[in-house]
């Protein structure tokens, strides 16, 4: 492989902090972005990316900016919860187009939402994936459609992880759930069952574990799949304790989250109707289980839970000292 990689995406979650991972381990990175100078401006992090004009949608101009790469990060979604079915397939074809156009390796970042109410507690790369919602039907679908292309020449990586947290996760639900960001932490919501395990994945160290396994493609197979550990909890509440820890705060409340105003707002909202129906897997026990990940690489990348969730904290302006900056703030996507 050389070491350039093109990203889509990268000015989000787990787009940014796996450019910023190739970019700390030697790579030359592209993005694609529709306005360039926005995305050198409001990313002054993501310094050392070459940032090109073009559209996701636009298979043209993502073949052209992947020209000589050996690795395409396919990380870029729907705004919100909007339009997956009409957008998320059509924007997987121009990745496609483009790995197979430069013999580069397909990266895919996937979700839990591939999976439905039917799968044990710990689930592995061969679980079955019989989804009841939506979006996990579209992910499946996305799934089906990059093991079509490793069938035609085009190599593929996926590595799934749980609910992403982090100084620059942007719109997720540690950051648009459990606190405010901008504010000092008062009380955490929680949005699932205290008492069902959840996974959660701390960005920094998913992008570096997908970082770990490019460095070894020669040994991955063609079509390869990996399930990142990150922070699971056999009770999702620990989290919510585990955050107020890290605030200082061990005695702020613990509120419930209001899914009776989702339910009511629901016909209106599109993204309140989406988030319900994700709503089961904060309502039945699901963690990620990483022995494959664990014997490729010899260990899973772990920052500490206290440390991730006060970086996490702190970025987000939760913390005494940073409330009221959000020194990481995710502007919308460029």
């Amino acid at each position: 492989m050389n070491r350039i990689a093109l990203v889509l995406g990268a000015t989000g979650g787990v787009g940014s902090e796996t450019t910023l991972a190739l970019l700390a381990a030697g790579w030359t990175v592209r993005a694609v972005t529709r306005n360039p100078e926005r995305a050198r401006r409001d990313f002054p992090r993501l310094a050392g990316v070459e940032w090109l004009r073009g559209d996701a949608l636009d298979t043209k101009q993502v073949v052209e900016a992947a020209a000589s790469a050996s690795v395409v990060v396919h990380a870029v979604n729907p705004p919100g919860y909007k339009n997956w079915k009409g957008l998320a397939l059509p924007m997987l074809e121009s990745s496609i187009a483009a790995a197979r156009a430069n013999g580069a390796r397909l990266v895919l970042p996937g979700t839990v939402y591939n999976f439905g109410p039917d799968v044990p507690t710990l689930v592995d790369e061969s679980a079955p994936q019989r989804p009841v919602t939506r979006k996990g039907k579209i992910r499946v679908a996305m799934e089906e459609r990059l093991r079509q292309a490793s069938a035609e020449g085009v190599s593929v990586l996926i590595v799934r992880a749980g609910d992403f947290f982090g100084p620059h996760a942007g719109n997720s639900w540690f950051s648009q759930g459990l606190v405010k960001p901008g504010k000092t932490l008062g009380s955490v919501t929680y949005p699932g069952r205290h008492d069902a395990a959840h996974a959660w994945a701390y960005l920094p160290d998913l992008a570096k574990t997908i970082a770990c396994l490019l460095e070894r493609n020669d040994e991955l197979a063609a079509f390869e799949v990996f399930h990142f550990g990150g922070h699971g909890f056999e009770r999702g509440g620990e989290m919510a304790n585990a955050t107020r820890r890290a605030a200082g705060a061990p005695t702020a409340a613990i509120r419930r989250f209001p899914w009776l105003v989702i339910y009511a707002l629901a016909p209106f909202i599109v993204t309140f109707r989406e988030m319900l129906e994700m709503r089961y897997l904060w309502q039945r026990p699901l963690l990620l289980d990483n022995r494959k990940l664990v014997r490729f690489l010899g260990e899973e990348p772990h920052t500490p839970l206290a440390q991730a969730l006060r970086e996490t904290l702190a970025g987000l302006g939760c913390l005494p000292e940073s409330a009221g900056t959000n020194r990481h703030p995710m502007p919308a996507a460029v």
